[in-house]
């Protein structure tokens, strides 16, 4: 079945190496820690409003500097790691990894009190707190998520690309390493902008259970790079003439295209909430819907569709399936039906959540002003 898949290199690993893939995660969760405890950090008042004070949440944000010390670190191999041990070892990873984060979930469901009503294993699945937070703030565990797993995200992928390299040298397909461009980019932006996320929908909704567990450390850390591991064993495509041009120029072009959507809708938002009567980007006029206290934005990116958001990921998971040049391995478009499939479903439980949110009245009225989902004029 291994061999049938293509991922029987995943899984030669000797005895002790695969003991220590599967302590991998906890090593990297211990670091990452320490890390993000003691090294300085900017303290940030964000979107969410904490109970006990009345005032905004409190956050420290020091991913970009966790980011660019672990990638240094990594890259001059200064744990004496080699620099293609998270990607051969990332099976075994993926086990350990979820076993530590079942134990952390099952912690934050039996410390938390009891939602009446709540059936326990959708407790256990969602949680039952929006925040755990320790030291007065200084650390906070969804904070704590994204710079892990984004962090982790960007050195399994450069990690597969050294694999990669060492495997077929100048037989190499180009379009891996850009693929590990793609995501030290994109997460690389993500901490630049570390802030927005303090205005996101994972921030000020979600709760704390082993969804948010296993998904924040482990799946965006580890799984997200799941094309690459049916796709490292395979050399360069051979195209060649204008089909190589359109391929290696086109598919970063569909990259950043996606990015610009995803990032300017976020960005856009971001501003709205902190400042709403000013333009972004000095040129959109911020037009909304007052709902109470509430305003629905209706202009620029949000006036297109309600969530044009995740078509600037559905656009980013595409060049992603293209750019390996395998384009009928099922392997490339893992990441792309999974990003497809969760927006495509999140969206619904998003609008549900705003028609409570806003009211059906105003809701309606956003509805009919902005038709469209999350992509205009298709759905």
């Amino acid at each position: 079945m291994i061999e049938w898949l293509g991922i029987s290199h995943l899984f030669e690993l000797t005895g002790t190496e695969a003991v220590m893939g599967f302590l991998t995660p906890l090593i990297v969760f211990i670091v990452f820690f320490l890390a993000q405890l003691i090294l300085p950090a900017r303290q940030i008042p964000g979107y969410v409003i904490n109970p006990e004070t009345g005032e905004p949440r409190n956050y420290r944000l020091n991913g970009l500097l966790v980011y660019v010390l672990a990638v240094l670190v990594w890259a001059f191999e200064l744990t004496g790691m080699p620099h293609d041990w998270f990607y051969r070892s990332s099976v075994y990873a993926v086990v350990g990894g979820t076993v530590l984060t079942t134990i952390f979930s099952l912690v934050a469901f039996f410390s938390q009190p009891a939602n009446e009503g709540q059936h326990p294993w959708l407790a256990f699945w969602d949680g039952r707190s929006q925040e755990i937070a320790f030291f007065n703030e200084r650390f906070d565990i969804k904070m704590y998520f994204y710079v892990v797993g984004g962090t982790m995200l960007a050195l399994n992928a450069l990690s597969g690309a050294v694999y990669h390299y060492e495997r077929f040298g100048d037989d190499s397909n180009p379009g891996v390493f850009i693929y590990a461009g793609f995501f030290t980019f994109y997460v690389l932006d993500y901490f630049i902008f570390e802030r927005v996320q303090l205005y996101t929908y994972d921030l000020i909704h979600e709760n704390l259970g082993f969804k948010l567990f296993w998904g924040g450390l482990i799946v965006y850390g580890w799984m997200f790079i799941l094309p690459l591991w049916g796709m490292a064993v395979h050399p360069d495509p051979g195209f060649s003439g204008a089909g190589r041009y359109v391929w290696l120029i086109g598919t970063p072009a569909l990259f950043l295209f996606g990015w610009i959507i995803s990032r300017g809708a976020n960005l856009q938002k971001y501003t709205f909430k902190r400042w709403p009567d000013r333009k972004f980007l000095g040129l959109i006029e911020p037009e909304y819907i007052e709902a109470g206290d509430r305003k629905i934005l209706t202009s620029g990116f949000w006036g297109l569709a309600r969530h044009l958001n995740y078509m600037g990921e559905g656009f980013l998971s595409l060049s992603i399936a293209l750019i390996f040049g395998h384009f009928t391995n099922l392997w490339a478009w893992t990441y792309f039906v999974f990003i497809v499939s969760l927006f495509t479903f999140r969206q619904r439980f998003d609008e549900n959540q705003c028609l409570e949110k806003y009211g059906p009245e105003k809701w309606m009225e956003y509805q009919e002003k902005v038709k469209y989902r999350i992509c205009p004029w298709i759905y």
